[in-house]
C-alpha cells in the first residue's frame, strides 16, 4: 500500500525541507523523483541541491539527461517514473500522478500560508484516502522538528 506523507510548511521553504528528506531517502536505499510544476522551478531546485550545504552531496539530475534511469534522484515536471523510484516528492502544488499506487511513498510538501496550496493539499488528502492510501500529516513543532499530527 502506498504511504502518503503531507508536510505542512510554515516558516520553512521547500529549499529548507527537501534536502534533508532526500538525504534520508537515499540512506534507506530508495530512488526518488521530485516533481515540480515548471522547468524554471526544476532548474532552481537542481542548482540548490548542488549548493545547499558545503559538507553534503546529493547525487541527482533532471529528467533531461541521457542516463536518467541511472540517477538516484531525478527532478521532473511531468508524470512517469524515469529512474524506477520508490518515492515521489511533489512540490509547488504538483498533482498526484496517475500511477501513485506504484510508489512505496509519496511526499507532498505544501505551503500552509498559501490558501490555494492548502486547498490543493486538502483535495489530495481526500483523493488519497479514497484510494485507500495510508496518509499521515506532518507539521514542524516550535523547535523545527517534524511531528506527526492527527
Amino acid at each position: 500500500m502506498t504511504e502518503v506523507l503531507f508536510y505542512h510548511l510554515q516558516d520553512k521553504t521547500v529549499e529548507d525541507v527537501l534536502p534533508p528528506l532526500l538525504e534520508k531517502s537515499l540512506e534507506r536505499g530508495w530512488r526518488v523523483v521530485v516533481q515540480s510544476t515548471s522547468e524554471e522551478r526544476a532548474d532552481a531546485l537542481d542548482s540548490h541541491l548542488w549548493t545547499y550545504r558545503d559538507d553534503s552531496f546529493l547525487p541527482h539530475a533532471t529528467w533531461r539527461v541521457n542516463d536518467v534511469a541511472d540517477q538516484p534522484i531525478v527532478l521532473a515536471i511531468e508524470g512517469g517514473n524515469p529512474n524506477a523510484a520508490n518515492v515521489r516528492f511533489l512540490v509547488d502544488s504538483a498533482a498526484l500522478p496517475e500511477d501513485a499506487e506504484g510508489y512505496e511513498r509519496m511526499v507532498l510538501l505544501f505551503n500552509g500560508d498559501d490558501p490555494d496550496a492548502l486547498a490543493l493539499a486538502r483535495t489530495a488528502w481526500t483523493d488519497c484516502k479514497a484510494k485507500g492510501f495510508d496518509v499521515t500529516y506532518w507539521q514542524a513543532d516550535d523547535r523545527g522538528r517534524w511531528q506527526k499530527r492527527n
